[in-house]
């Protein structure tokens, strides 16, 4: 984020083909991104602040950083100087050959029985633990499970019980205002004089049914007054019969207290912050039990289904390697051919499987074989540079520029499995000269029949291929630095700007780059004949 500033801003608006749309249209609806089936753009914000806040858009809408990257790898795959490191790497060496070998579904459905597999051996490693711990946890869960059945809860129980002890804490309050509403609505314990309600309200409707036989526009009055009266008299009795219920009985209190005094104990001894958690508690715990008690049919089931399993994961684990085996070496053939193309005629390049045996493997054949979610090969690339030289693992024997052009190399020939459609290439040039620059600046239009291609370079024999130019450069502006990207849409700027990159003035200069790039122009239009 540039000084001073509040917030940086990084938007970018990309188009799909049918590739990138086969891989986008499940991630979208899933995440309900997708308003319209037809669309043909997708627009991918991120928002960074400068208290260290930032935020992710998706067509607009808000989503997390997880989701905005997912959506990204799909459009965009970019390949810098990390990138050719992580291919010294062994362990990205699988990922490359089943890409070329189309093999990532199958392997996503045989990691799967790997996962089922993992969770029966969790399972078998529970039930396995100390019998003596077993003992005693089986003890504790029937004790707890006896002491909350010997409870009896009811659900509700605690509401109704704080309910009940409410009104019997304060049943002299209730009996008096009961009593003064009585005396009041019908007279009864009056000692004076003083007309009860009721009466008030019956004489009340009386005259109100003169009235209105009188006067008929009285009559909804008349009907209402009567109403009064009538509900008046239905709340005398009911009071009447609530004051004749209302009783004080310590014993009742006390039983009531006892009876919360124990519920409080039992949610505080299992964790729970009312009845019902209590209660579950206690099915979970009978559950465990019945699981401990049943611990050895448990068992010899879990070991049936393990070994089942261990036969399925060898067999399928087996095809995939023989997969691998014969596509690994189709891809080692055309990798080898790239490198010629690349100035490396003399390397030998090998993908080479191995397995290692396991006690607790997988069967393959008479083997047991170590495995996992990825099968049972451990898949490494061998390289020799030189004749006379045995293979050794690339990062043994592969320099900065040998890195990057092995990876272009199977860039190329994992081009048609890729259905990423941009492709970003920073530092492709690291390690190699002019001569080697043309053949790698080729190979990376080559490309662009199913890519669109970003490369980043200073090397003008590579930068020549490029159907687009941009110049990349830094201007002063009110004491700040300001990255200017300027796209070269004449021969004449295109023909500057490589002459600067060659370091070379003068005519002599300018006629070099006029040269290299028509020796460009001239190589793509012989490809676009082929």
């Amino acid at each position: 984020m540039r000084s001073g500033a509040e917030k940086a801003v990084i938007e970018g608006v990309f188009s799909f083909n049918a590739a990138a749309k086969g891989v986008l249209w499940p991630l979208l609806h899933r995440e309900e991104l997708l308003d319209d089936e037809s669309a043909a753009h997708i627009t991918l914000t991120r928002e960074i602040r400068k208290n260290g806040r930032s935020s992710a858009r998706v067509n607009g809408v808000t989503v997390n950083i997880d989701i905005l990257s997912k959506i990204g790898e799909a459009l965009v795959d970019i390949h810098g100087q990390s990138d050719h490191l992580s291919l010294l790497r062994p362990r990205t060496h699988i990922d490359l050959l089943d890409r070329y070998a189309d093999l990532l579904q199958v392997r996503s459905a045989f990691a799967k029985h790997v996962s089922h597999l993992e969770q029966i051996r969790a399972e078998i490693r529970g039930l396995q633990e100390d019998e003596d711990a077993l003992n005693r946890r089986a003890e504790r869960l029937r004790r707890d499970i006896e002491e909350i059945e010997a409870a009896r809860l009811q659900v509700n129980e605690e509401d109704e019980l704080r309910a009940e002890r409410k009104r019997l804490t304060n049943s002299e309050q209730l009996a008096t205002l009961t009593s003064e509403a009585l005396m009041l609505l019908t007279g009864e314990g009056a000692i004076d004089d003083q007309t009860p309600a009721v009466d008030m309200l019956m004489r009340i409707a009386t005259i109100m049914h003169k009235l209105a036989t009188i006067d008929t526009e009285l009559e909804e009055d008349s009907d209402m007054a009567n109403s009064i009266a009538e509900q008046a008299q239905e709340l005398g009795l009911t009071l009447a019969h609530y004051a004749e219920e209302i009783e004080f009985s310590p014993e009742r209190l006390n039983e009531i207290e006892e009876r919360l005094e124990l519920i409080g104990m039992l949610k505080r001894r299992y964790g729970a912050v009312n009845i019902e958690g209590i209660l579950d508690y206690a099915e979970q715990a009978q559950e465990e039990l019945d699981s401990i008690e049943h611990s050895e049919e448990r068992l010899e089931e879990l070991r049936a289904q393990e070994e089942k399993l261990l036969h399925t994961i060898g067999g399928l684990a087996d095809k995939l390697s023989d997969v691998r085996q014969k596509i690994g070496q189709k891809l080692g053939e055309r990798v080898v051919q790239e490198l010629a193309d690349l100035r490396m005629e003399r390397t030998r390049f090998e993908v080479r499987l191995t397995q290692k045996e396991d006690p607790e493997g997988c069967y393959v054949g008479d083997k047991r074989l170590a495995f996992d979610g990825t099968g049972i090969d451990t898949v490494e690339f061998l390289m020799s540079a030189n004749p006379g030289e045995p293979l050794r693992p690339l990062a043994k024997v592969a320099s900065g520029g040998e890195t990057a052009r092995i990876m272009l190399a199977l860039k190329r020939v994992l081009s048609q499995a890729d259905q990423t459609q941009t492709l970003i290439f920073d530092e492709i040039d690291q390690g190699i000269g002019g001569r080697v620059g043309a053949i790698v600046g080729e190979k990376l239009w080559s490309l662009t029949d199913g890519h669109q291609v970003l490369v980043v370079t200073h090397l003008p024999q590579l930068a020549s291929f490029a159907d687009k130019h941009f110049r990349v450069q830094k201007a002063m502006d009110d004491a700040q630095t300001q990255t200017e990207v300027i796209e070269l849409t004449t021969d004449e700027q295109r023909v500057a700007e490589l002459a600067d990159m060659l370091g070379a003035i003068g005519e002599a200069g300018r006629q070099s780059a006029v040269d290299i790039l028509a020796m460009a122009r001239e190589r793509k239009g012989a490809l676009r004949r082929v």
